[in-house]
């Protein structure tokens, strides 16, 4: 449980634009009804982490720097709400905010071992920082004495005057140049001056953007070698820790047969008496029962009872419900072909011949104007369409079965596609009657009934994705990109924490300094007056810190850097030039370290993934092709198994585990 903005908190973003031009006052809530739901979510905290105490024990408590740190951000976060009460929610800055990442940190250990990490590689990163400011004071000073030469007063050097004016917009310039958000932009005047001129800018882009920041990449990704496998090694190596602890504890349970040697084991029937108040789920269950009785009264070995929980990295692959059976043989016949794989590539060619239909009258009608078009075609091809889809749906659940047409997830979607878009064209057609020449149905508030069941339409042309998996190629790059999803959510999750934190900074830093124009809101006369390229001229005036949906759209784009230097400039002018700063700090952070840090990792994770051991597949009808490898399991030649002198070594050690032999 995470507390990160639970319900619209002041300022709200509950506005239908962030324009400042348009927005509506937006509502904001009561004092005390935000605060209820935090002090909800803080006394949680405040019972996980006296659980946590408990478990633990003091000792270890006051050596658990996270465990700590958690015990302080809780009682701050308490001190501050009660502030906020006493004051009637009108304090100027509430410190809990920049502290509510905090908790999703605290939660997460995969987060925890990927800032270890982060920290590991800070040094190297900051070595090749420290080459990227050296390369941009050099070319500043080297600027801005180049773009002097040869200048009269009476006519001065258009480069200089608008790029090298200053020491700081001189360094601002160059280091928009490189993230190329600004090229060529900053080299024409002095190029359409003197072409010699453009090798300057040619040698920082090549230093900067191609060398030294690739160079950083390397680095982050020398840094992250391995880091997946350090990860499966950590989680393997306390696996088998705990494996050996069960087996210990069960193997000196009373009523063991012998006290030799020769006799010590684990008895089946006091494994299934612990295996019985397990929680997990019933598919491992059950297996893990019938491997265990499959032994009878022989006592299990620590080899074998470290098999039983290789059931554990298995995941069973779901099976199909079995297809009706019919009498009549050519209801059989009828079956074996709308149940066949060629009938899904006949709709795929029906739901692509839509989309090219739909993408036709797109390109027709995009000179007419709305009142001219006539629909009469469009409207005759959709309830062509639709029935199609409709008779693909009903012929499939006569092959299948219901439940074995509800047991394939892609069926799932076109069946719920359908259905919607079946209601949408009966309830069109009942309000405007069957298609004809000249048929226009009126538009009705944003989207009529007729556009959404053109939308519709276009949803029900991604069923042609379903080839994927038949095309080996790309279905390996599909699977290894969803598999990325999962390996990749620790940075994702801290992605979010310093989105939130820079958002919480941006919005007590720069609310309200982005002012609507005067006069009316269109804004048209003052376009006029603005310079080319200018935030006014471009109108990026939804790009502000005034709540904090807004904040972190425009956090996003500058992340992009494409055409950050106008939030930079703008910024500069309505707040100051400190304002830079931040959002330095902000590209740094984001654009920078963490790009190369997720690059990184994916990099690692497709390294991996696509070696070709991973893709072995078992034999058909054997019992392990019924299941679906884990990735440990998949890594499992390249993971090193701990020694049971470690394991037993790390287990004498334990503070609340005492063995008997």
């Amino acid at each position: 449980m995470v507390l990160l903005e639970p319900v619209p908190a002041t300022p709200s973003s509950l506005t239908r634009t962030a324009d400042v031009r348009y927005r509506s006052p937006p509502w904001e809530p009561p004092c005390g009804l935000t605060e209820a739901v935090e002090l909800l979510c803080l006394l949680v905290f405040v019972a996980d982490v006296s659980v946590k105490g408990y478990l633990v024990g003091w000792s270890q408590f006051q050596k658990n720097l996270w465990l700590l740190a958690y015990l302080t951000v809780l009682a701050v976060s308490l001190v501050d709400w009660a502030v906020s009460l006493s004051l009637l929610c009108q304090e100027p800055l509430r410190l809990r905010r920049l502290l509510r990442p905090f908790f999703l940190l605290q939660n997460s250990s995969m987060m925890k071992k990927t800032l270890k990490c982060i920290r590991w590689s800070l040094p190297d990163m900051a070595s090749v920082g420290l080459l990227l400011a050296i390369h941009l004071c050099l070319f500043t000073m080297l600027g801005m004495l180049l773009f002097t030469v040869g200048e009269k007063d009476a006519e001065p050097n258009r480069e200089r005057l608008a790029y090298f004016r200053s020491l700081p917009e001189a360094l601002t310039s160059l280091l928009v140049l490189l993230t190329t958000a600004n090229n060529p932009d900053v080299m024409i005047p002095a190029y359409s001056k003197n072409r010699a001129y453009a090798i300057f800018f040619i040698v920082f882009t090549l230093i900067g953007s191609l060398f030294l920041m690739n160079l950083l990449t390397a680095i982050i990704y020398n840094q992250f070698r391995g880091y997946l496998m350090k990860s499966l090694q950590t989680s393997l190596l306390r696996r088998r820790l705990g494996t050996r602890a069960a087996y210990e504890v069960l193997s000196s349970m009373p009523g063991q047969a012998g006290a030799t040697p020769e006799a010590i084991g684990v008895k089946p029937q006091n494994f299934l008496q612990v295996l019985q108040k397990v929680q997990m789920s019933h598919s491992h269950k059950q297996a893990l029962m019938e491997k265990v009785r499959s032994y009878n009264d022989v006592l299990l070995s620590i080899d074998e009872f470290q098999k039983l929980f290789d059931e554990l990295d298995k995941s069973v692959i779901k099976e199909h419900p079995p297809r009706p059976q019919y009498q009549s043989p050519f209801l059989r016949t009828a079956q074996v072909f709308f149940g066949h794989q060629y009938f899904d590539y006949l709709g795929n060619v029906i739901a692509l011949s839509n989309l090219v239909s739909i993408c036709v009258f797109l390109v027709l009608d995009a000179d007419v104007l709305p009142g001219n078009r006539d629909d009469f075609v469009l409207g005759i091809l959709d309830c062509i369409y639709i029935l199609y889809y409709v008779l693909e749906l009903l012929l499939k659940v006569f092959a299948l079965g219901l439940w074995g047409y509800l047991s394939y997830p892609s069926n799932v979607c076109d069946g719920l596609l359908t259905s919607i878009l079946l209601v949408l064209e009966i309830s069109t057609l009942a309000v405007y009657g069957f298609p004809h020449p000249r048929w226009k149905p009126e538009t009705l508030g944003l989207l009529s009934l007729w556009d959404m069941t053109r939308l519709v339409n276009m949803l029900i042309v991604f069923r042609f994705l379903r080839i994927v998996p038949n095309m080996k190629p790309m279905a390996m790059v599909v699977s290894t990109v969803l598999g990325l999803i999962q390996n990749l959510r620790a940075f994702g999750g801290i992605l979010v924490v310093v989105y939130y934190v820079f958002a919480i900074i941006g919005i007590s830093m720069f609310r309200g300094t982005i002012v609507a124009p005067l006069g009316n809101s269109s804004l048209a006369p003052a376009n006029g007056s603005a310079s080319c390229g200018s935030f006014e001229q471009l109108e990026y005036w939804a790009n502000n810190f005034d709540d904090f949906a807004a904040a972190l759209v425009t956090l996003w784009n500058v992340m992009v850097v494409n055409n950050w230097q106008v939030i930079l400039d703008a910024y500069e002018r309505y707040v100051g030039p400190w304002s830079k700063i931040y959002f330095v700090l902000w590209w740094l952070v984001s654009s920078v370290i963490w790009v190369n840090l997720f690059l990184a990792l994916l990099l690692e994770n497709f390294l991996h993934r696509w070696d070709p051991r991973s893709h072995e597949q078992p034999p058909a009808g054997t019992s392990e092709a019924t299941y679906q490898m884990s990735e440990e399991l998949m890594f499992r030649d390249i993971l090193e198994e701990p020694g049971d002198e470690e394991l037993m070594e790390k287990l004498r050690r334990h503070p609340h585990l005492w063995l008997c032999r």
